[in-house]
């Protein structure tokens, strides 16, 4: 059975979620972002440069849920720095809301798989730090912070320490302090990868209802095709090294979706069919890495 007839006719209906603004005190309108013949290189110690990126030329559109997959290696941790402004292109441009990228901003937040939380502060006074460091008077930051514990369903801990927190805990915590800044862009490297899968299940249902309450633009990134299925309007397939943007489809399954639903796993399987020669390049090198050394 095909994909096609899988899916529901109605379904590509759903594929735009008008995002809710107004159920959050959320000023920030979600970013556009435009990538052209983008290429990021690194001298090496030894050796020629090393080609991270090639040729990526891409579109989001403002309020997407973009998921990018591709074997380690290719690049995506290093798309996403990119567009945070924590790197600059070799050669290329990177456009966010049509403004080159020269820095980092408060308009984009980069979530990594470490959760980066402060131990000797409280969950609230985690949530608060971002807009401390922008300025914002502490009865806002405490109103702001209550907002978006309430919204990841962690206000009763407001009063707790990061070590009394379980990592999904934790990662709850991490979100609410990213979108207590608003952003614009919400830039995520793999950031359940270290969860249990229940953990996991429950986070993606959490995260798809915020970008539904906020409407801001979210860059996920992740080795796990499933989940980017689970959770993605678009998915874009990468190469082995240089990595650039081989493929890319749209998901337009109905929402809410579930990771065992076959729909899912059907598409997952057929995306994992079209990674597999690029995940047997990264395979080799490793090996081939390995035994030089």
């Amino acid at each position: 059975m095909s994909l096609a007839q899988l899916v529901a006719p109605e379904a590509a209906q759903s594929l735009h979620i008008a995002p809710a603004h107004h159920m959050l005190d959320y000023d920030a309108a979600p970013a556009s972002i435009r990538l052209r013949a983008v290429e990021q290189s690194f001298q090496m110690r030894k050796g020629p440069r090393l080609v991270a990126l090639s040729n990526i030329h891409l579109d989001i559109q403002a309020g997407e849920f973009l998921c990018i997959v591709g074997p380690s290696g290719c690049g995506k941790s290093s798309l996403l720095s990119l567009i945070a402004g924590l790197s600059f292109p070799t050669n290329g441009e990177v456009h966010v809301n049509d403004r080159v990228v020269t820095g980092p901003g408060p308009d984009r937040i980069l979530i990594f798989q470490e959760h980066g939380l402060f131990p000797w502060l409280t969950v609230g006074q985690n949530v608060e730090f971002g807009m401390h460091m922008m300025g914002l008077g502490r009865r806002k930051r405490r109103e702001r912070a209550e907002q978006y514990l309430q919204l990841v369903h962690l206000n009763g801990f407001r009063d707790s320490y990061i070590h009394q927190l379980s990592g999904g805990m934790r990662q709850r915590v991490a979100i609410a302090r990213a979108l207590a800044t608003q952003p614009s862009v919400l830039l995520m490297d793999e950031p359940f990868a270290a969860l249990d899968a229940q953990t996991r299940d429950m986070l993606h249902d959490e995260l798809e209802r915020i970008w539904k309450e906020t409407g801001c633009t979210i860059i996920f990134v992740t080795h796990n095709v499933r989940e980017a299925v689970r959770l993605g309007s678009r998915v874009i397939l990468m190469t082995y090294r240089p990595g650039t943007i081989c493929s890319q489809m749209d998901i337009v399954l109905p929402r809410p979706r579930r990771m065992d639903d076959p729909r899912v796993a059907l598409l997952a399987r057929e995306i994992l069919d079209e990674l597999r020669e690029e995940i047997n390049k990264a395979v080799a090198s490793e090996y081939d890495h390995v035994s030089h050394s």
